[in-house]
């Protein structure tokens, strides 16, 4: 039986430290104004967190003639907001306090200069009975400049405006303009403040609850709000119950297509007063819990991590293919053998097979006629890796003694090689293969990420050419060692030509004494063939022997040299592919499953 772990739910800070790190990540790869976003939701959520948390910031939204301002001035119980129904008339946000000491740097953050700190009733005859409002200093904790209150008659004596006894401590009740307001400023303003405040009342009225406007630009947006938002029917008193209760419906229809699925209803009449002791209590609760805030923020930090998955290519629901991507090993082979075509590996290694035979007749060819085959050039110095390849296994034989520290053992290559430059065809292969590893690398991930992974494998494209010339000349090809053999053949050759020499000598010593009518030494034959000419015909059949079994040892030495050569240029050719290629695919990828896993946090605030 397989049990089930319970996920585990992230704190916020860690939310938005997730956050943080996968705008990070996207940085340069995704849509810049939705990495711009997430890291203003990490800013902002950083000064909200550092003002007051025993405030809730309420705002109540609204259409024009929806009644909100009606419900801020029935809620407060004074006539501080101007109600009107065909025309916008709240033009700036204004605030209503419930002890409200400590809250001025809080207002000041979200620039509400009109704030009114509602009192309980002084007993002074200028005060009318119930609660009254007065400018608040917030006893010089930061507050901005604000309006001065009035003391204002109280339209919530029968019980709908909140009472100063604390069931609303720690409310600040917010006017907003209107959303739907012919001035651009007022609707800027609202947009403003709905990105800030704690809790988000919207007043729909029965004629406009369906509007489009208020849907698609502020309710759908903000589905991942509904933990901190609260939609209210204004007017139901013009309804008859029955129409009231199928208005309700229809906007509860409206809001689960919204998204909005649990976000409370209610309905209300600011005119009759009904609904209201009910939403008086909504409130009340949450600003008991002190908690909306931070609900707010982690609102926030989920819809953001859904706009970056959107940049991404996410569709809205689905989750990011975790798994997407990987790792381009299959196509290392053809990335190496494009890379060792364009850096001229096969010239190299038929130049070190060909470098071999050539110095393994000069060492162990005839010796008279040494000198010509050093005319010759050797086909490695041709291509300027001769001292370099002296160097590399110079330096291999220290490190291979033991003296691997030692500061000489630094093969520093100064210039390139005489390598031909890549052609138009190996060039085109070279390319294929690039796309092709990027192409592999990126099956499965979202287009922006894909794109990053294609762009991230040719991002060192310029240090090709080079670091391919680099490792050609700084690979140890082996052509330094001289075998063991060319010292005995060469011994052989010098043997076999004294032993021409010495045969011609005495031949020409006989010829000598002939010629001179001296008497005749004694000549030793064998067989029937003098030793004198048995010497310098064996001399040079022994030297031409030697000579052709030493094309044939070379020929198969310089094969053997050549792929051992081929084997060692291959491998610092890979080097080079994974330094300058794959390292930067992978290097990509990783940053594409940090950002899935950091965005997953971000997004549903669980680890599992």
């Amino acid at each position: 039986m397989k049990l089930l772990r319970r996920a585990k739910t992230v704190p916020l800070d860690d939310r938005l430290e997730a956050l943080a790190r996968a705008a990070d990540l996207a940085d340069g790869r995704l849509d810049a104004d939705a990495v711009a976003a997430a890291r203003s939701v990490v800013s902002r959520a950083g000064v909200r967190a550092s003002l007051s948390v025993d405030h809730t910031a309420v705002a109540l939204a609204g259409a024009t003639g929806s009644g909100k301002s009606s419900l801020f001035n029935l809620l407060s119980g004074t006539s501080l907001a101007t109600v009107g129904v065909t025309r916008p008339t709240t033009s700036t946000a204004q605030a209503a306090l419930w002890e409200g000491s400590g809250a001025g740097p809080l207002l000041d953050w979200l620039e509400i200069p009109r704030r009114h700190e509602l009192m309980a009733p002084s007993g002074a005859a200028s005060q009318a009975p119930g609660a009254a409002s007065r400018a608040s200093d917030d006893g010089g904790q930061g507050a901005a400049p604000r309006t001065s209150g009035t003391a204002l008659q109280t339209s919530g004596a029968d019980g709908q405006a909140f009472g100063t006894d604390g069931e609303a401590a720690g409310l600040i009740l917010l006017d907003l303009p209107d959303h739907d307001s012919i001035e651009p400023s007022h609707r800027m303003e609202v947009d403003r403040l709905v990105e800030l405040v704690d809790l988000l009342v919207w007043v729909l009225d029965p004629q406009k609850y369906a509007d489009a406007a208020v849907h698609e630009r502020y309710l759908r947006p903000l589905a991942r709000h509904r933990d901190v938002m609260v939609v209210v029917l204004n007017q139901i008193d013009r309804l008859s119950p029955a129409a009231a209760e199928r208005c309700l419906k229809d906007l509860r229809r409206l809001l689960d297509e919204d998204g909005l699925t649990g976000v409370p209803v209610v309905g209300i009449s600011t005119r009759t007063g009904a609904g209201v002791p009910g939403l008086r209590s909504l409130l009340a609760s949450r600003v008991a819990d002190r908690r909306s805030w931070a609900a707010r923020l982690a609102a926030d930090t989920g819809m953001t991590a859904d706009a970056l998955l959107r940049a991404s290519g996410v569709a809205p629901g689905e989750t990011p293919p975790a798994d997407a991507g990987s790792r381009p090993d299959g196509l290392v082979r053809p990335l190496r053998d494009a890379l060792s075509e364009a850096a001229g590996v096969p010239t190299v290694v038929q130049a070190v097979a060909r470098s071999h035979r050539h110095r393994s007749v000069a060492a162990t060819g005839w010796p008279p006629t040494r000198w010509i085959r050093r005319l010759r050039p050797d086909p490695l110095r041709r291509l300027r890796l001769d001292a370099a390849s002296r160097s590399s296994d110079g330096a291999r034989d220290r490190h291979d003694a033991g003296d691997a520290g030692d500061a000489g053992d630094t093969v520093e290559i100064v210039g390139r090689t005489s390598l031909p430059a890549a052609t138009v065809v190996q060039r085109s292969r070279m390319d294929t293969a690039i796309r092709e590893a990027a192409e592999t690398a990126s099956a499965g991930l979202p287009a922006p990420w894909a794109a990053a992974v294609r762009q991230a494998a040719r991002s060192r494209g310029d240090e090709l050419e080079d670091g391919l010339d680099k490792a050609v000349a700084t690979t140890s090809l082996g052509v330094s060692r001289r075998p063991l053999w060319w010292r005995l053949a060469g011994v052989a050759q010098w043997l076999a030509l004294a032993t021409v020499l010495a045969g011609g000598i005495w031949l020409v010593a006989l010829v000598a004494l002939d010629y001179l009518r001296l008497p005749q030494l004694y000549l030793p034959t064998a067989g029937e063939l003098p030793w004198p000419s048995a010497l310098l015909i064996g001399g040079v059949l022994l030297g031409l022997l030697i000579a052709l079994l030493s094309r044939v040892a070379a020929w198969l030495g310089g094969r053997r040299r050549a792929r051992k050569a081929a084997r060692s240029l291959r491998e610092s050719v890979e080097r080079v592919g994974r330094e300058l290629v794959l390292e930067p695919v992978e290097e990509e990828l990783t940053r594409y499953h940090r950002f899935t896993e950091a965005v997953a946090v971000a997004r549903d605030g669980a680890r599992s």
